[in-house]
């Protein structure tokens, strides 16, 4: 028996927009969806260009590499938007979404960023198995704020990641086991937004053919509203011996198949309608929609159950609360730098500006590395912890503690910031063991770094003390010049070790090469 999946895929551009962001493509091993924005321009150019680089994917990868393969190209797409903003600076701030699942048999990887979605229909339940990248979503996680309190929060529409090539991406990847009679939704939030999900259960299990569910579905999204782009796959987990005719040819769908063809061509192969009332103006779909009908739908989002994927599947059932309504551009910015621009008649705050930036601060007294920028907006961070070096701050000298102490911003990249660490290492009051004024050895620190600001200290004297003349001549005089040391912890076990080598010298002075003669010392 061979496992296999039959999928269907449209991209509509709704009932307000001008044009289609979204984006994308319906294969026999990949499936995958992108939701561009920007402003109109870079909105297409970011999602096509998203789908374009994972189009390749669509060939028989093993399974032990299918997450591996996934996840490299969507850094390679993330890389393909930073040479696209290169080449052309006034795309500056573009970026996209992307959900895709990468097939072989039964095994699906699957990796996520942004807030378009994947969903699971399974044996009459239906999960949502992505999570939405958004502050509202990060705020709900931290109990901070309710589902309820989500629907009508003044940043529900802030991502908090996204491709837009602007430093590293960190997607959710994770591995998955599919089933016979499983049914995958790969949607954009123009439908998750505007359709609850009550009625896309509804739209997915009242069916039995993948284009048939993403007609249905699209086509509540319009009756909601449609206030924004709306794309749909759909793929069953089917049995392909038992399937009639050849495998169905791939669909390019949105703005990636817009790319290659006239913007009111059909997104599906052969000339087929792609797209509901493609290539008529919003005003002529909406009068198309206004006629009552049983199935209209107005309802707001909802928020599915969170719901981690592990090779296991132990799912939780459909849990719903009533969502928001859907934003557009939701660019993050720190509040000294917040932009607004008037982008297709709505506004946009520059979420990239935020992900692209990196500070180095102090930590728990240690030097760490944070994603982010150093500031809050109603109350949230915008930033994460990346990394944390084994740098203490109190080994730095005054200056070089001050500037950690007030963060040192404006990075623009996770190398700079690791570059600013490795700068700090060279601002170290080094900690050495040496003899005192009295020629005891003693723990010192930043020891001849007067002129570095250390304090040039003894922070520990050797307890029982331990005597520089009892030394061999070699210790004594390594102890004479400093004994570099990484810290007080190594410091003590040296001053263990010279202690040591006192104790030997007195009992056996003849054993050790180097030992003051009897009686030269007390």
């Amino acid at each position: 028996m061979t496992i296999g999946i039959r999928f269907a895929a449209r991209s509509d551009v709704g009932l307000l927009r001008e044009g289609n962001e979204d984006s994308a493509y319906a294969g026999t091993r990949l499936l995958a969806v992108a939701d561009g924005m920007g402003g109109h321009v870079g909105g297409e150019i970011a999602s096509a260009a998203a789908i374009d680089t994972l189009k390749p994917l669509d060939i028989d990868v093993p399974a032990n590499e299918i997450v591996a393969v996934l996840e490299q190209a969507v850094h390679r797409a993330n890389e393909t938007l930073h040479n696209i903003v290169e080449g052309d600076p006034s795309l500056q701030g573009m970026g996209t979404t992307l959900t895709a699942m990468l097939w072989h048999g039964r095994q699906m990887a699957l990796v996520h960023i942004g807030d378009s979605r994947a969903y699971l229909l399974r044996n009459g339940e239906l999960f949502q198995i992505t999570h939405d990248h958004t502050l509202v979503q990060s705020l709900v996680d931290e109990g901070r704020i309710s589902l309820d309190e989500a629907a009508s929060h003044p940043q529900r529409s802030l991502l908090l990641r996204a491709l837009d090539g602007r430093g590293e991406v960190e997607p959710d990847v994770s591995l998955r086991e599919a089933q016979l009679g499983d049914r995958y939704l790969l949607c954009s939030d123009g439908l998750c937004s505007v359709v609850t999900a009550e009625t896309i259960h509804h739209g997915l299990s009242s069916v039995a053919e993948p284009e048939q569910a993403v007609r249905q579905l699209i086509d509540l999204a319009n009756r909601g509203g449609g206030p924004d782009n709306i794309t749909c796959v759909v793929a069953d987990v089917v049995e392909l011996e038992s399937q009639p005719g050849p495998l169905p040819a791939p669909i390019v769908a949105g703005a990636a198949h817009n790319a290659g063809h006239g913007r009111d061509e059909a997104d599906m192969p052969g000339g087929s309608p792609g797209g509901a009332m493609a290539g008529e103006s919003p005003a002529h779909r909406a009068a198309a929609l206004r006629e009552p009908q049983a199935q209209s739908q107005a309802h707001a989002a909802v928020t599915v159950a969170d719901m981690h994927a592990v090779p296991s599947q132990h799912d939780d059932p459909l849990q719903l609360t009533p969502m928001r309504p859907r934003r557009r551009w939701p660019w993050l910015v720190g509040l000294a730098t917040v932009l607004v621009l008037l982008v297709a008649g709505g506004s946009y705050v520059a979420w990239s500006t935020v992900q692209g930036q990196y500070y180095v601060a102090a930590d728990g007294g240690q030097v760490v590395i944070f994603q982010g920028m150093n500031d809050k907006v109603l109350g949230q961070k915008l930033s994460h912890l990346k990394e944390r070096s084994d740098l203490k701050v109190d080994d730095l000298n005054p200056g070089a503690q001050s500037d950690v102490h007030r963060t040192i911003d404006n990075l623009a990249s996770l190398a700079k910031a690791r570059t600013t660490v490795d700068n700090l290492r060279g601002k170290v009051c080094r900690t050495s063991v040496a003899e005192d004024a009295h020629g005891t050895v003693a723990i010192w620190k930043g020891r001849d770094q007067q002129d570095e600001g250390c304090a040039n200290k003894v922070i520990e004297p050797s307890n029982p003390a331990v005597q520089a003349k009892g030394l061999t001549s070699k210790s004594k005089d390594a102890v004479h010049k400093g004994i570099p040391v990484p810290d007080l912890q190594h410091a003590q076990v040296k001053i263990q070790e010279l202690r040591d080598e006192v104790t030997k010298c007195n009992r056996h002075p003849a054993s050790v090469q180097g030992c003051p003669q009897p009686g030269k010392h007390a």
